[in-house]
C-alpha cells in the first residue's frame, strides 16, 4: 500500500536561474564592434567539433528556446534570422527584442526552412536537435559553409546523450556550463563586454535566491510529467544544480539518468518534503498546497481552488486561460490569444 506524501507543491516560472531578464545597453556596443573586426577567424571547441567562424554572424538562427533566450539577453535581435522549439512564453523582459526575430516554427522546423532563412551561424541547446532525427546534422550544415553551436550544458563531461530517453550524467552539472555558454556566444559575436555583464547579472540572481533561509533540511522532487509513473528529476542535471545551490536535497540523489520514469511506490518510500513541477494541471490534481513563485518571490499560496484563477495564470505565466472545475479541482485549459 502506498503511504500518502506530503504533497505541497512549488510551481516555478521557467528558467529562475538559469537566464537572466533583458539585455545589455547600447552603451558598450561600440567598443563590442571595434574588438570584433580584429577577433576573426575565430575558432571555439564545442562539444567535440571546431566551430570556425570568418566573421561575426549577421543572420544568426536559434533552433531552441534556451539559446535563443541567452542571445536576446546579449542583445542580439538584431543579428538573428530566426528561432524555433518554443516550450514557454518568452522570459519576461525580453517580449520586444523576441518580437522583432522571426519565428520560424512552435516546434522543430525542417532543413529547408531553416536554409529559406539564409543563416551564417547556427544554435542549439540540446545536441539531438542537430544530430540525426534533429533539424538536421551538424555536418549538413556545415558542408553548405554555415557553423553551428551546440550549449556546452548537454555535452558537458560525463553527459551520456547515448543512453536513450534524455541520457545520464556521471558528473553533476554546474552553472559555470552555462556561464561557458554566454561567454562562448558573446565571442562569436564579438560582444565580449555584454556577455560579461549577463553572467555577472546571473550570478547576482543565484546570490540573490539563496540568501534566504536554509534550506538543508528540505528534500526536492522534481516532477515533469505523466501521472501514472511520473518522470522525475535525476541527481546531476539542471534540477541538481539549482537544489545544491540553494543548498537543498534531491530526493533522488542516486539516479543519473537525466529524466527517469520511477513509480509511485518509490516516491513514497523517499517521502520528499516538496514537489516541484510547471504543469499546472498536475498541481491542481494531485497536491493539497500550492506555493506560486513568481522572479523568485512568492506570490500566492494555498489550496489548489484558492490559487488558481485566469488572472493568476495570466499574471505570473504571460498566458491566457479558462478555470473550471472537475471532480473538485481545478482544471486549466489553456486559450489561443484572442479566443
Amino acid at each position: 500500500m502506498l503511504r500518502p506524501i506530503r504533497t505541497v507543491a512549488l510551481l516555478l516560472v521557467p528558467a529562475l536561474l538559469l537566464t537572466a531578464c533583458g539585455c545589455c545597453s547600447d552603451d558598450d556596443g561600440g567598443a563590442d564592434t571595434e574588438k570584433a573586426a580584429a577577433g576573426y577567424p575565430l575558432t571555439l571547441a564545442d562539444c567535440g567539433h571546431q566551430v570556425t567562424l570568418k566573421s561575426a554572424p549577421e543572420r544568426a538562427v536559434s533552433l531552441n528556446q534556451g539559446t535563443t533566450e541567452i542571445l536576446l539577453s546579449l542583445g542580439l535581435q538584431d543579428r538573428m534570422a530566426g528561432t524555433a522549439t518554443w516550450t514557454d512564453p518568452v522570459m519576461k523582459g525580453l517580449e520586444k527584442a523576441n518580437a522583432s526575430v522571426p519565428r520560424l516554427a512552435d516546434n522543430g522546423p525542417s532543413f529547408e526552412k531553416v536554409l529559406d532563412a539564409e543563416p551564417d551561424f547556427v544554435t542549439a541547446s540540446f545536441v539531438s536537435t542537430l544530430g540525426k532525427g534533429g533539424v538536421a546534422t551538424r555536418e549538413q550544415f556545415e558542408k553548405l559553409g554555415v557553423p553551428t553551436y551546440v550549449s556546452p550544458s548537454d555535452c558537458a563531461e560525463g553527459k551520456d546523450n547515448d543512453s536513450g530517453g534524455d541520457g545520464s550524467r556521471s558528473k553533476p552539472l554546474t552553472l559555470d556550463a552555462v556561464h561557458g555558454e554566454v561567454r562562448d556566444l558573446a565571442r562569436v559575436f564579438g560582444v565580449e563586454a555584454r556577455g560579461e555583464k549577463l553572467v555577472a547579472r546571473l550570478k547576482e540572481r543565484v546570490r540573490t535566491a539563496t540568501s534566504g533561509p536554509a534550506a538543508s533540511d528540505v528534500s526536492l522532487m522534481y516532477w515533469f510529467a505523466n501521472s501514472e509513473a511520473p518522470y522525475l528529476a535525476g541527481c546531476c542535471g539542471a534540477p541538481g544544480a539549482i537544489t545544491r545551490a540553494v543548498g537543498a536535497k534531491n530526493a533522488f540523489p542516486d539516479t543519473h539518468d537525466e529524466w527517469p520514469q520511477i513509480n509511485w511506490e518509490t516516491v513514497a518510500d523517499r517521502d520528499p518534503d516538496v514537489i516541484v513541477l510547471h504543469d499546472l494541471n498536475l498541481a491542481a490534481m494531485y497536491c493539497d498546497r500550492l506555493l506560486v513563485l513568481r522572479e523568485g518571490r512568492a506570490v500566492a499560496e494555498g489550496t489548489p481552488g484558492d490559487v488558481l484563477s485566469a488572472e493568476l495564470i495570466k499574471d505570473v505565466y504571460g498566458v491566457h486561460a479558462r478555470v473550471t472545475s472537475e471532480d473538485g479541482h481545478p482544471v486549466i485549459r489553456f486559450l489561443r490569444r484572442g479566443a
